[in-house]
């Protein structure tokens, strides 16, 4: 059973609208920029996703290996993180079942395989993993994928191979690795998440000024992706507040539940002097803290990253300081 128009008229919107908002050549340029840096200080591109440290990120590159899939291997991307999204689930968890995916298949939805091995996964029917139609039906074996993953202890402090490969228990458990740039970029791009490698914002930009605000930064990067929900405060959604509140408390520190609060929670600095870690407040009148209404947390180099409201998910974004509403005073937490 091939994907068929359905999915790919998923692909022809998504590319659509990355055009239309210019995310393709923003994020490609953002790479080009940190590529550069990295070289002429002769450091090694890696991925730096916050939760496992730096990895080296497959054989690859992944700009160039994304440009050679076909119309077919882009359908099953879109599908993986159409589904993906669907059901809340992590950008890193649309990255792992794509590793899975060409890894195991190319991201084609085969009829063949090893033994009794199918589709997209090669996923086997006397293993359990459904019937023959089942494991080459593609919404089928993206959720069953999903549901496997889900069940795993702790995946997402896996590399994101590791994680493919203790879903898919390969005789091979390295080969996952291969792909990881490709992965990264198609998230990024398809799924328009910034940075999904996880420490890209930070490079070229001032270190935090302390372990718990580096801690905190570590765990807003790793949320993006995840919707926003009025009053939620995770771990499958976030308000503005419940954000920071989660992220300072993984680093130690105990933030008050709304933003107002947040804003008397540390010291306080002006804005233009604001340091990654450092929350940065929107008010209706900027003069009056009782207006706040939004929070932010600052990742150095004119970048934030927020929860900002309903329909858009955790993201990073550029912020300037005469932003309309950007309260003057910046918050340090713990100080």
């Amino acid at each position: 059973m091939r994907i068929g128009i359905l999915v790919g008229v998923i692909v022809a919107a998504m590319f659509a609208t990355l055009l239309a908002t210019g995310t393709v050549a923003k994020v490609v340029g953002d790479q080009a920029q940190l590529e550069a840096q990295l070289d002429a200080q002769g450091v090694t591109n890696l991925s730096c996703e916050a939760a496992v440290g730096p990895s080296q990120p497959g054989q690859g590159n992944g700009e160039v290996d994304a440009a050679n899939l076909e119309q077919e291997q882009l359908a099953i991307v879109a599908l993986i993180i159409s589904i993906g999204k669907q059901r809340n689930m992590s950008p890193r968890a649309w990255q792992v079942a794509i590793q899975a995916g060409m890894t195991e298949s190319g991201l084609r939805n085969l009829n063949y395989g090893d033994r009794d091995s199918l589709g997209i996964f090669q996923m086997r029917p006397s293993m359990g993993w459904g019937t023959p139609a089942q494991v080459t039906n593609p919404p089928y074996q993206v959720n069953k994928f999903y549901d496997v993953l889900e069940a795993i202890p702790d995946w997402e402090s896996l590399r994101p191979g590791a994680a493919a490969q203790a879903v898919e228990r390969s005789a091979f458990p390295d080969r996952y690795h291969k792909w990881e740039a490709m992965a990264v970029h198609l998230v990024e791009n398809l799924g328009q998440v910034t940075d999904a490698a996880g420490c890209g914002e930070s490079a070229g930009a001032v270190l935090p000024p302390n372990e718990a605000a580096a801690a905190a930064i570590q765990f807003a990067l790793r949320e993006q992706g995840k919707p926003y929900v009025w009053g939620a405060t995770g771990p499958n959604s976030y308000d503005c507040s419940g954000l920071m509140l989660r992220a300072y408390e993984a680093a130690g520190i105990m933030l008050p539940r709304v933003s107002q609060d947040q804003y008397n929670a540390g010291a306080m600095l002006p804005v233009e002097e604001a340091q990654p870690g450092d929350l940065l407040f929107w008010a209706y009148d900027e003069s009056n803290p009782k207006t706040i209404h939004h929070v932010a947390m600052y990742l150095g180099d004119g970048k934030i990253v927020e929860a900002q409201q309903s329909g858009v998910p955790v993201h990073t974004r550029s912020v300037s300081w005469d932003e309309a509403e950007l309260v003057a005073q910046a918050i340090r937490p713990g100080v």
